[in-house]
């Protein structure tokens, strides 16, 4: 059949597609019970695995992480001699913080400006659908699937607690595959055909400063009273140099990335960079993003504007995270983030760090047969050839998978781009982004089943 017979496919599937979208993003499945009820994950998974069971797929299990919640699995076999791929990717999602930002209801699927939102209309719900709108393509066109078939939908990827890395080491044979297909990152640009081939690590840790036995009033004790949020505050702001480098010793920030640039100048639109303000740090944006660490405070325990009393602060809490570029070990990332933050506590203040789990970066190899079947179902879908991007998020489970299966191919595609705002208010996903996507997908499986078994065996 036709590269033509199967885009055609694609373009019918995309109101049901859309429509399923809506019945996925109505699910609150933020896999954190201290926000959301747990049966929210629950329904969801559920629905991911009665979709997946309706396109054929076999083996239906929800999987019972270590971390207390589940992950989908389904699997088909493929073809005598045919190779299997694993299409991965995840249905919780992000809080929607602050709900009055959104433009629209955060779990309501809303079409505006030719764009679809909600909350994992992009990351990662959006990418669910990508897997199933090109299965069923297939199903459509060809009658069935050229390789054999193994899907895995994660419960907790946001959440970072690493229930399916642990889960997996547990059960290695289960996810066994010749190729993995991670259904979690996107395109550089909109209608520009991105494979990831870089993830930044992560590691996160807690620290507690305290200086007084209970708070003080200001103005009795203030000015001789050591401060715990001034202190903290101190702690915080040494993270970083003048220029707004990582000033962790320990850790390079002056590596270069050699591959696609970002230009300043999208960037800026991408982030919607207000008017007049500097970037942060030196080098190019891609250097920043892909190539070196990054530090971000995520939260500050203290009280909030409205409400606060006149009190010198007896203890203080940060949330920090570090981004580790490929090239940097995770252990000794969190060793030297630790000793930063207790060597900057000012005043001989009392200081605690709790690291709060991380994972390692992730490189792909990029030369395999996989890789030529992707670029050339992403030239067919796109009309322009692949490009390969970093990442400055993470995505744990690669390296997990790596570990686990070492011959076999990770490549990391998805319909996210820049302006979805994934983790963001008003995350949305661009249709047409995900209808090029899954025929990429559809086309991709084709590929790769006929390059396999054109080699010699």
């Amino acid at each position: 059949m036709t590269q033509q017979s199967l885009a055609a496919a694609v373009r019918s599937l995309m109101p049901r597609a859309k429509a399923e979208l809506a019945e996925l993003v109505s699910f609150q499945s933020v896999a954190d019970p201290r926000q959301f009820p747990v049966e929210e994950c629950e329904k969801a998974a559920r629905w991911v695995a009665d979709a997946f069971a309706a396109e054929g797929l076999t083996g239906i299990r929800l999987l019972d992480t270590p971390d207390g919640t589940q992950s989908v699995y389904a699997e088909l076999p493929g073809p005598a001699g045919a190779p299997t791929v694993l299409l991965y990717s995840h249905y919780d999602v992000q809080p929607p913080l602050d709900e009055a930002g959104w433009h629209s209801p955060a779990f309501e699927l809303t079409e505006r400006d030719g764009r679809w939102y909600g909350r994992g209309a992009a990351d990662c719900k959006g990418n669910i659908l990508m897997h199933l709108t090109a299965l069923r393509a297939l199903r459509q066109v060809d009658g069935g699937f050229p390789v054999g078939l193994k899907v895995i939908v994660e419960g907790s990827e946001e959440q970072g607690t690493g229930g399916l890395e642990q889960y997996a080491h547990a059960h290695p044979e289960l996810l066994t595959a010749d190729v993995v297909v991670i259904g979690d990152t996107g395109n550089f640009a909109p209608g520009l055909p991105t494979v990831t081939a870089t993830l930044r690590g992560i590691t996160e840790a807690a620290v507690t400063v305290t200086t007084l036995a209970g708070n003080l009033h200001s103005g009795a004790f203030g000015g001789a009273a050591p401060d715990a949020l001034q202190s903290l505050i101190k702690v915080l702001a040494s993270l970083h140099d003048e220029h707004g480098d990582v000033a962790v010793d320990g850790l390079r920030s002056d590596q270069v990335w050699p591959g696609v640039a970002y230009p300043e100048e999208q960037f800026r639109a991408d982030a919607k960079v207000l008017e007049g303000t500097a970037l942060t740090g030196t080098g190019t944006v891609a250097d920043r993003l892909w190539a070196r660490p990054a530090v971000t405070v995520l939260g500050i325990d203290a009280p909030p504007v409205i409400g606060a009393t006149s009190s010198v602060h007896s203890t203080a809490r940060a949330r920090v995270s570090l981004r580790i570029p490929p090239g940097m070990e995770l252990g000794t990332a969190q060793e030297a983030l630790e000793a930063h933050l207790l060597a900057a506590v000012p005043l001989g203040a009392h200081a605690e760090v709790e690291r709060l789990g991380g994972g390692s970066p992730f490189s792909a190899d990029t030369t395999g047969p996989a890789y030529e079947a992707m670029g050339a179902a992403m030239q067919d879908a796109f009309g322009t050839p692949m490009v390969a991007s970093g990442e400055g998020g993470s995505i744990p489970l690669c390296n997990t998978l790596h570990t686990l299966y070492p011959t076999a191919e990770i490549i990391l595609i998805g319909v996210e781009d820049p302006t979805t705002q994934i983790h963001a208010v008003n995350e949305s996903v661009d249709p047409s982004e995900l209808e090029r996507m899954a025929l990429t997908e559809a086309l991709f499986l084709r590929n790769y089943a006929a390059l396999k078994a054109g080699s010699p065996s």
